[in-house]
């Protein structure tokens, strides 16, 4: 490992592994999500979400929406090295909000097969984007080595001490930035998931029965 590196999340120093890898996480993000959204729908209709599941999947989701919200309230992406708000806690707040709401629709579900497409679908596409992203940042703002000793790639750390001497801004959030960003989509979705959740396995029950 690099000494310009982060030492608590290590990736692969070689950055053409990077280049390979986002080639094949390309051709495999569309067959995966034809594949998650298949085994969502054989899922719901095999047996109906538990009230219960649906209940506690809400601990997870509401806040990695609300994560993601407030991350896209923040950040300048490719102008400025954005330290403040969530980015103070993980360097990856947007990343991890979507893990979250993911991991909760799992929980919805009930469904081991479910969890494990979204765990490898995650891994597989994020990873390299992550790793690509942080290139990125390293080779644009000088500070971002600094900031990576200071904040974890993925987990959050909980306390944040004031760092002096640190540049970077991103100021407060900002509601603009929110809409710029289009972050209400990811509300949208969550809707219309619970929404099929909720109606859609009564909704085909009652236009099969209708057919009969």
């Amino acid at each position: 490992m690099s000494s310009t590196g982060s030492s608590r999340q290590p990736l692969p120093e070689d950055p053409d592994w990077i280049a390979r890898w986002q080639r094949v996480a390309r051709r495999i993000r569309v067959p995966l999500g034809f594949l998650t959204a298949a085994l969502y729908l054989i899922e719901l209709w095999r047996r109906a979400p538990l009230p219960a599941a649906v209940a506690w999947s809400v601990a997870l989701v509401v806040p990695g929406l609300w994560l993601r919200g407030y991350a896209a309230g923040y950040v300048k992406k490719n102008r400025e090295l954005t330290v403040t708000g969530p980015y103070a806690h993980t360097r990856n707040p947007l990343y991890l909000g979507s893990m979250l709401m993911a991991a909760g629709f799992a929980v919805a579900l009930l469904s081991w097969p479910v969890a494990l497409v979204l765990a490898v679908g995650f891994f597989a596409i994020y990873v390299p984007v992550i790793a690509s992203e942080e290139r990125f940042l390293r080779s644009t703002f000088p500070e971002f080595d600094a900031y990576c000793r200071r904040v974890p790639r993925l987990l959050p750390r909980l306390f944040v001490r004031p760092e002096p001497g640190t540049s970077g801004t991103g100021g407060a959030f900002n509601f603009s930035l929110y809409l710029r960003h289009r972050e209400y989509n990811a509300a949208i979705g969550v809707a219309l998931l619970y929404a099929s959740l909720l109606f859609l396995r009564p909704v085909i029950g009652a236009i099969v029965r209708g057919l009969r």
